[in-house]
């Protein structure tokens, strides 16, 4: 038997509700044993393509393969091996968070001896063992979230999906979420992870998709991503002076240092220049107007979307 290469590959995957096409032809191939980002604003199409790969929505037209299963005929062998966190919350607030996780595990099958251990397992590495036995009702935003992603995760599911995991949380339990997902993969299992945050795209994934208005706009590696806007520094300012920001950028190309500029939001200028932070004051001098609120940053995720689009991506 041919050893599964791909965890997960659609083929023009479409998603219509009436007029609006939330998900407008998507073709992807994700490896197994991978940590995959699907990356894009809010409204982008990120949800509702997790929901149809999940077996949750049926796809308007098009067809992908899950784990090697079909998506239209083998939905229920889908769902064996898969294992759902949602951006909204699905926990049961009478009972205690050692109760959600035994519950999701009985629904799998999974005997008391193991999912007992397992559980406590889990409750341990999300910090929240020692309020196992409080109600949930009773957790915080962030720890709700953090039982909800072992709710996902009990029966050891070959396939994970993470939608907008950390979606609210702190700094210290956005790292502990993030700490959590790595190891998992560190399993084998295959990771989808969706989000808008670019810094956890970075971060965690192997490889991602940026997706708007339902389309897949580019696809690689954070590195290659990030490596398609060249080497140097962005400097990012404002001027007074919004309908002057054609002429700075054509001033500042002059320089031989300077390598493009973008016009952001409405009085923003975004110049990509080799060693940028030590010759701020040559581009000073070549733009010849007042420059303030003046940042200087390597090259990010959000840089490749400024740069496919044109705008800072909608959170």
């Amino acid at each position: 038997m041919k050893k599964l290469e791909y965890a997960i590959e659609t083929h023009n995957l479409k998603k219509y509700f009436d007029e609006i096409h939330a998900v407008d032809g998507i073709d992807l191939k994700i490896p197994k044993g991978s940590l995959f980002g699907v990356l894009g604003p809010n409204g982008a199409g990120k949800s509702t393509t997790i929901r149809m790969l999940s077996t949750i929505l049926y796809p308007t037209s098009g067809n992908a393969t899950i784990l090697g299963y079909d998506l239209l005929k083998d939905r229920k062998e889908i769902k064996k091996r898969i294992g759902v966190c949602p951006q909204e919350l699905v926990i049961y607030p009478r009972l205690t968070a050692r109760e959600n996780i035994h519950l999701i595990a009985q629904m799998h099958g999974i005997p008391k001896t193991v999912y007992k251990e397992r559980t406590d397992e889990l409750l341990g590495r999300m910090n929240l063992l020692d309020r196992a036995d409080s109600l949930s009702k009773t957790y915080s935003g962030g720890m709700k979230r953090r039982l909800n992603v072992l709710m996902s995760v009990i029966h050891e599911p070959e396939l994970l999906f993470f939608d907008e995991p950390t979606a609210g949380l702190d700094p210290q339990s956005r790292r502990v979420v993030w700490d959590f997902i790595k190891n998992f993969q560190e399993r084998n299992s295959t990771i989808i992870l969706t989000t808008h945050s670019m810094e956890e795209a970075d971060d965690l994934s192997d490889a991602l998709t940026i997706i708007d208005h339902g389309k897949i706009i580019a696809t690689g590696t954070p590195q290659d991503l990030k490596g398609r806007l060249g080497e140097g520094d962005n400097i990012e300012f404002k001027i007074s002076n919004p309908e002057m920001r054609l002429d700075i950028i054509e001033r500042a190309r002059s320089l031989d240092f300077v390598r493009s500029g973008k016009n952001l939001g409405k009085q923003r200028v975004v110049l990509n220049a080799l060693g940028g932070l030590r010759r701020i004051s040559e581009i000073m001098d070549a733009v010849k107007v007042e420059m303030y609120d003046i940042s200087v940053r390597a090259n990010t995720l959000e840089d490749v979307f400024i740069d496919l689009t044109g705008r800072r991506l909608r959170s």
